[in-house]
């Protein structure tokens, strides 16, 4: 009989809606949903209150020691697969998210900038010492917030998941060639 003491409180109804950070707490609490959250705020990282891109571009560093490792000490298509992967991953998470917020690129979905740093940080005919990723990182930011010319303009026009990803990986293209320049530059100063 003690479960039946628990029964009127089965259908309880939260007199809210959203979880943390705004998320709703939707009736879809499927493996994959969960999953597409984790992606498209870059483990939790898009849910901070301050920043949110740049700490999204954070969870890049780790994932492009990995590629970068892979890259290599083992074959020289790890880095663009895996780049590539991030991308599709990314566009399926992002479609997700901007149907969970509402709108499109919601700052809290921060995948994008995950992938933009990969792009910036793509392998270079000219690269820099260990301190590099710092110089990509901080090319990279600039980029995206300014968002120049092209990339503002697919931030306006291109919808979706593709869009939110797009952006910034054009922005990541821009940083990648203002860091192969700025290798460039090092290699006639050393």
């Amino acid at each position: 009989m003690a479960s039946n003491r628990w029964r009127p409180f089965c259908g309880l109804k939260l007199p809210f809606n959203r979880g943390p950070g705004g998320l709703r707490m939707a009736e879809e609490k499927s493996l994959t949903h969960s999953l597409a959250r984790q992606i498209y705020t870059a483990g939790g990282l898009g849910l901070l209150p301050r920043a949110p891109g740049t700490w999204g571009t954070l969870m890049g560093i780790p994932l492009y020691v990995v590629l970068h490792l892979g890259f290599e000490y083992w074959h020289w298509s790890i880095y663009p697969v895996g780049v590539l992967g991030v991308f599709l991953i990314g566009w399926w998470a992002a479609a997700i998210g901007e149907r969970d917020f509402g709108t499109h690129d919601d700052k809290r979905i921060v995948v994008d900038e995950v992938f933009g740093y990969l792009v910036t940080m793509f392998p270079s005919p000219f690269p820099l010492p260990w301190w590099g990723f710092v110089w990509g990182f901080v090319l990279f930011r600039i980029f995206d917030i300014f968002k120049f010319g092209p990339v503002k303009w697919i931030d306006e026009k291109v919808e979706g998941g593709l869009g939110v990803m797009l952006d910034d990986g054009l922005a990541g293209v821009f940083a990648w060639v203002a860091l192969v320049a700025l290798g460039l530059f090092y290699k006639f100063l050393s």
